[in-house]
């Protein structure tokens, strides 16, 4: 059976930040991709405000970029999906694909977390021409044009209140015929004369062409159907972790994110790591995630050396 010191599992700014670091602390990581090699940023066109890319970059060559700069130090980076992990004792046993073994004396997890959708054809069409998870990483490119929101949280309220200090207009789509969000949160988007609450209605189809958006089709709870002129669309209806591997075998918080010791990237189990999107249901940056990234490793690397 294959050993190494240090498995990663998963990949993006926090799995291959981990194998940076890791490689260069000559720990020889393996470091699986999974199944969406780069993680979310790969859907992302371009990315303007991670240190370091003045320009601005492409998701997959920043990917590509981090993922170049592990394999300069050494890191094993292989393509492959971990489909079983035996924490139970070390060294971990974890099955790649249903039949390749390997046994780590540390585990790092950087599995990511995945944006809810819509499950729209047209939606999924235009990813990443207008349609997209994240205000925060997309909406510069939408300043001064007209936008929507599709959500009624904390998070849909702080998008569309985000969104609307840049752009001309902004549509928040809310299938209830209220908010969810917190007092506060509701009182700042009602008292922001650009944001437009459309209560009661569901996006039927998101329209757009070669160039994107181009609008969106709504219905009413009464059936009467609208349609929008904006040019960009975004999702905030929450994302969930990818921690379906990890259930019973690590404690998870109510919504199913890695719970680590605070201030570390510590689990409860000794010797197993998590960094980035699949421990953080707050910030989900790629700067974040690859801060994080680095932790891990460095605690990974202390971990090993107290042996």
């Amino acid at each position: 059976m294959e050993q190494t010191k240090c498995l990663i599992i998963g990949s993006g700014p926090a799995g291959y930040t981990a194998a940076i670091y890791a490689s260069r602390a000559n720990l020889n990581p393996v470091l699986y991709e999974g199944i969406e090699p780069g993680g979310q940023l790969t859907t992302t066109t371009e990315i303007e405000n991670f240190p370091g890319y003045p320009e601005g970059i492409a998701g997959t060559a920043m990917m590509d970029d981090l993922k170049r700069q592990a394999q300069r130090f050494g890191a094993d980076v292989r393509f492959g999906v971990v489909t079983d992990v035996d924490f139970t004792d070390r060294p971990f046993r974890v099955t790649v694909d249903g039949e390749h073994r390997i046994e780590a004396e540390s585990v790092i997890i950087a599995t990511g977390a995945s944006a809810k959708y819509l499950g729209l054809e047209s939606e999924t069409r235009l990813r990443g021409m207008g349609v997209s998870a994240c205000a925060t990483c997309d909406g510069f490119f939408y300043r001064k044009q007209d936008v929507a929101v599709v959500g009624g949280g904390d998070t849909a309220c702080e998008e569309a209140s985000y969104l609307a200090s840049i752009c001309r207009k902004v549509y928040m789509i809310v299938r209830k015929p209220f908010l969810r969000a917190s007092k506060a949160m509701q009182e700042r988007v009602m008292n922001t004369p650009n944001i437009e609450v459309l209560f009661e209605y569901n996006t039927v189809e998101v329209l757009g062409d070669a160039d994107g958006v181009t609008g969106a089709r709504l219905r009413h709870s009464t059936g009467k159907e609208l349609t929008i002129d904006i040019s960009g669309f975004f999702l905030a209806i929450g994302h969930h972790p990818n921690t379906e591997l990890f259930q019973g075998k690590l404690v998870l918080d109510a919504e199913g994110y890695i719970v680590t010791e605070a201030g570390t990237s510590k689990t409860n189990i000794e010797g197993v790591f998590a960094a980035g999107d699949v421990k953080d249901p707050h910030y989900r940056q790629a700067i974040t995630a690859a801060g994080s990234g680095c932790v891990a490793a460095l605690d990974c690397e202390r971990f090993l050396l107290s042996r």
